[in-house]
């Protein structure tokens, strides 16, 4: 089985808004209410590909509401813990640019994440994936990944998945997670870069995370591809197919999911990264999570 965690599902608002201007009043041309949260949108992705998931994560008031209805409605199998506060609300805007406002989220305390890590014990066993994706509200620390893989480090042969930023990714890697994928971006905030450097640089940082303890790293770089680094000390990069950029929100979350489908089907790492750099891309190209159709579209178009 594939699990997912999301501390900080949303309500996402997306609004177009024809050549916005600051400081007037600005009329959406179109808008559309979806449910977010980078763990959510990897089941998403998983479940349209045919994997087995349950997403467990956190939600609050009456945004947590419509969340579950939502998935719900998408028939996604799930386990949400209830909270104090509300689940929060992204504001999305596409106009000359994309401009996200991401709230802050839910009050998660330290009890629910012991609700949740009680809920994982009985949950996983060996050969399971655990995939953790995204921030955690102000409420939690940036060690809240890292502490719940050592209450479950007890659990033999579960296969880690982090997907996240900064110390709440770094201070997992002493945990051996079978993967994670920073974006480029995300990667040179760690290593305090302030250039985006070539290809072999960024196989030296993600060598340097290897060290850390991550046994295969995925490095996003968006329109430029995707590189690898893998534990039978293999490098590969991946160009990402053309196509007219629609929506990014959760191009990252398909790769993701993207990567461990084919990985389970083929354990070929270079086939695996090829069809994750295909689902991010199809992603892209939509306004909403790509379909399995259009998925297998834009990989025919990389080969």
């Amino acid at each position: 089985m594939i699990y997912t965690v999301t501390f900080n599902p949303s309500l996402d608002y997306y609004v177009k808004v024809n050549n916005i201007k600051s400081g007037i009043v600005n009329r959406t041309t179109a808008e559309r209410l979806a449910v977010g949260g980078k763990g959510l949108n990897v089941s998403l992705a998983l479940k349209e590909l045919g994997d087995d998931t349950l997403a467990l994560g956190f939600v609050a008031g009456f945004t947590g509401k419509y969340i579950r209805d939502k998935v719900t409605e998408l028939g996604l199998n799930y386990e949400f813990i209830d909270v104090k506060g509300q689940s929060r609300i992204n504001v999305k805007v596409r106009s000359n640019t994309e401009t996200d406002i991401n709230g802050s989220g839910a009050e998660i305390s330290a009890n629910d994440v012991n609700k949740l890590v009680r809920r994982l014990k009985a949950l996983l066993k060996e050969g399971d994936w655990l995939i953790v994706c995204g921030s955690v509200p102000s409420t939690l620390d940036q060690q809240t990944y890292a502490n719940i893989f050592k209450k479950l480090k007890n659990i033999k042969g579960v296969n880690l998945v982090v997907d996240a930023s900064g110390k709440l990714l770094t201070e997992t890697l002493k945990y051996k997670p079978f993967l994670i994928k920073p974006n480029i971006y995300e990667m040179c905030e760690i290593f305090g870069l302030t250039t985006v450097p070539d290809l072999e640089g960024i196989y030296a940082c993600a060598r340097n995370l290897q060290e850390m303890g991550a046994r295969n790293v995925i490095v996003s770089m968006g329109s430029s591809g995707a590189a690898m680094v893998t534990e039978t000390s293999q490098s590969i990069y991946v160009r990402a197919a053309r196509g007219q950029l629609v929506n990014s929100v959760g191009a990252g979350d398909t790769m993701v999911a993207g990567f461990i489908h084919e990985y389970l089907n083929t354990g070929n790492y270079f086939k695996a990264l090829n069809f994750a750099t295909a689902a991010g891309s199809a992603c892209a190209f939509t306004k909403n999570l790509a379909t399995k159709e259009q998925i297998e579209y834009v990989e025919s178009l990389m080969l």
